[in-house]
């Protein structure tokens, strides 16, 4: 099994003296490997994923550094939308590090080139998964099914979840309830499957061309309240 942390840090000091500290809360991600070679395998072909990144042993902790009084907060609006492949683990297990890592380096041309032609903006990778932001549900959702099409011919099936709700930018991060609302929707969805919540549901009612079935009233994992889920079936 292996736990993961990512976000953005800022380092202070250098040599003996030197300390790192979370800008934000970081995100977290529990993957069962099964075993010890297949938890190596999956880091090592996460750390190839990484472009123009640099990566060293930390002999500690990560502290979270606590934002100034001065610090300015913007909030913003949009829809969210998390990509995620079903059974990464297994397919890089069985395709070895030199093929997986090739697979992933088409697997991620394919999204970033879909996110563009949608006028979408990437804000960080996740693990096997991306995700993204958009100005309007519906780009949102033709970008999920333009990005389904496209990975198909690389041998993977994905996940996707949309939500729209507030986020805040502060010090150039995004952070905000509303991107830990994407993940557990993302997360109730099968292979092939792309669900939103209501609230972009809502959003779309004007959009006829669009067809929702009810997916039912969850509890999603560490949110308040439960939220009804829609899958989109055109």
């Amino acid at each position: 099994m292996v736990f993961l942390k990512w976000g953005a840090v800022e380092v202070q000091g250098a040599g003996a003296g030197r300390k790192v500290y979370w800008t934000h809360p970081p995100q977290e991600k529990t993957v069962r490997c099964g075993t010890v070679q297949g938890a190596q395998d999956y880091m090592k072909a996460a750390i190839a994923r990484r472009r123009n990144h640099r990566y060293e042993p930390l002999t500690g902790a990560i502290a979270l550094q606590r934002r100034s009084a001065g610090a300015e907060l913007k909030q913003a609006l949009a829809t969210i939308l998390i990509v995620d492949i079903v059974g990464s683990t297994a397919k890089a297990a069985k395709l070895g590090d030199a093929r997986w890592t090739k697979v992933m380096g088409h697997y991620y041309a394919a999204v970033r080139k879909e996110l563009k032609s949608s006028r979408g903006k990437e804000v960080v990778t996740t693990g096997d998964g991306v995700l993204a932001t958009f100005k309007a549900p519906m780009a949102g959702i033709n970008c999920a099914a333009a990005i389904q099409k496209a990975v198909r011919t690389l041998g993977l099936e994905i996940r996707v979840g949309l939500h729209a709700g507030e986020y805040t930018m502060s010090g150039g991060e995004m952070v905000g309830l509303a991107f830990h609302i994407c993940t557990r929707v993302a997360a109730k969805a099968r292979a092939g499957e792309v669900l939103v919540s209501s609230a972009v549901k809502d959003l779309m009612k004007a959009q006829s061309q669009i067809r929702f079935a009810d997916h039912g009233n969850h509890q999603l994992k560490g949110v308040p309240e439960r939220w009804r889920l829609y899958r989109v079936e055109g």
